[in-house]
């Protein structure tokens, strides 16, 4: 083989990328926020996604003990369903709790989140690796809602996630799988505040997700406003360090995004909003020292930019690429609390 690896040549090309719409400061925070939504939506290929009847149906309500659970289906795209779980406290933090979206990643499905096991694997996912983000967001007084991301579980990954030939595909014609998945967080809202007001207050929605699902998490709460707040787990870094450097799913790349942006970017498109960043100290995928260089940039950039550097914080769970429940609830609900005053 003559020099380099193709691979390395490329992460070479990324490494000498400078994105060019980094916060430079000679604008107002908040001009930059929507310079920078607008092209993240492009990259994304959000124009291709066009609103269609939401053909809402409940196709059952069960009594948990501690919760309900409402099943649901509803349509995002003409022809795409997905399938959604609406869960309840019976005991909630108030009259009208927050609401959490839980989005699961690469890994059997939704399931997961409200502690059902399924499939081999599922047990560690559930309980070794805290991924039961509805049972305890029950637990804690919160509503919840579990969405089935693209490609996984009943939207096309049963029992294994599959989300490279959709991947590639949505290419071809400009969309990305991450795009319609940030897509159907949208729309999920918007059933949200139409069937489930009287459940939850829908002024309150919030994001969280582990791997896969943190990174929809980020994507989505950068660009959707509604979302007051996010815990993105083992998701964040640099993009040289992470999707550029080591093996990742397909759904993971945006083309041309680290032109503009890196992932600092993305986070300070939420400022000033609530945003606990969980991190792994021995994530093989997400390097902390790299992810804590980013949540660096973060915060002493974009959230101090926005007088809000408090409303941000890193939490580096004491293992590898899973939740970390007991670092991350109290650091959120101090954040979340203090929003609120």
């Amino acid at each position: 083989m003559y020099g380099l690896h193709p691979w390395q040549n490329e992460i070479g090309a990324l490494g000498r990328q400078t994105p060019s719409m980094r916060f430079s400061g000679n604008m107002p925070l908040h001009i930059w926020q929507c310079a920078a939504r607008a092209k993240l939506e492009t990259l994304l290929g959000m124009e291709y996604f066009h609103r269609c009847d939401e053909l809402f149906s409940i196709e059952s309500v069960e009594d948990k003990g501690d919760r309900s659970e409402t099943r649901f289906v509803f349509q995002t795209e003409e022809g795409y369903f997905v399938p959604c779980v609406f869960v309840k406290p019976k005991k909630p933090r108030c009259e009208k709790p927050p609401v959490m979206i839980c989005l699961q990643g690469h890994s059997t499905g939704m399931h997961n989140s409200l502690g059902v096991v399924k499939y081999p694997g599922d047990a560690e996912d559930v309980e070794s690796g805290d991924r039961d983000y509805a049972v305890q967001c029950a637990e804690l007084g919160l509503c919840a809602v579990t969405l089935e991301q693209r490609c996984f579980g009943e939207c096309g990954g049963t029992p294994n996630p599959d989300c490279y030939t959709s991947a590639m595909t949505a290419i071809l014609s400009g969309r990305t799988v991450l795009g319609g998945r940030v897509w159907d967080v949208e729309r999920l809202i918007d059933v949200l505040e139409t069937h489930f007001a009287d459940e939850c207050d829908v002024n309150s929605v919030y994001c969280m997700g582990n791997s896969g699902g943190g990174t929809a998490t980020i994507y989505a709460t950068a660009l959707e406003t509604r979302i007051k707040g996010a815990i993105p787990s083992c998701s964040f870094c640099t993009f040289l360090d992470s999707i550029g450097n080591k093996w990742h799913c397909a759904c993971n790349y945006v083309p041309g995004i680290a032109k503009y942006f890196d992932m600092a970017e993305l986070g300070g498109m939420i400022a000033p909003r609530p945003l606990t960043i969980v991190t792994g100290k021995t994530d093989p995928i997400f390097p902390s020292d790299a992810a804590a260089q980013e949540f660096a940039r973060v915060r002493d950039i974009y959230y101090k930019e926005a007088g809000a550097p408090e409303m941000c914080a890193q939490v580096i769970g004491d293992g590898g690429h899973r939740f970390y429940k007991a670092d991350a609830w109290p650091v959120f609900f101090r954040m979340t609390e203090a929003s609120e005053v």
